[in-house]
């Protein structure tokens, strides 16, 4: 298991560049829709804050488990927000 430390940092970095395409996408692209990516972008606010308070409060008992589940989850939620930002037009 990873430290807890670079987890956050992974999570962080992840998501500062997700919210950093959004927002070149609502910027720059032509045709982007602005309401769906100021949603995105709160969305993707969100998931950081979420899932970096997951990792700060970890549920005793089985660590392993917690954190399998938490991975699969985060990459979901990442992989949702990915076809989201493929979608802004």
């Amino acid at each position: 298991m990873a430290s807890r430390k670079l987890l956050k940092k992974n999570v962080n970095y992840i998501t500062s560049e997700l919210f950093a395409e959004c927002v070149i996408n609502s910027l720059y692209v032509p045709g982007t829709d602005k309401d769906k990516a100021d949603q995105l972008m709160t969305e993707i606010l969100n998931v950081r804050d979420e899932y970096i308070s997951r990792i700060s409060h970890t549920e005793p008992g089985n660590v392993k488990a917690y954190y399998k589940k938490f991975h699969a989850d985060f990459n979901s939620k990442i992989d949702s927000i990915i076809e989201a930002l493929g979608n802004l037009k």
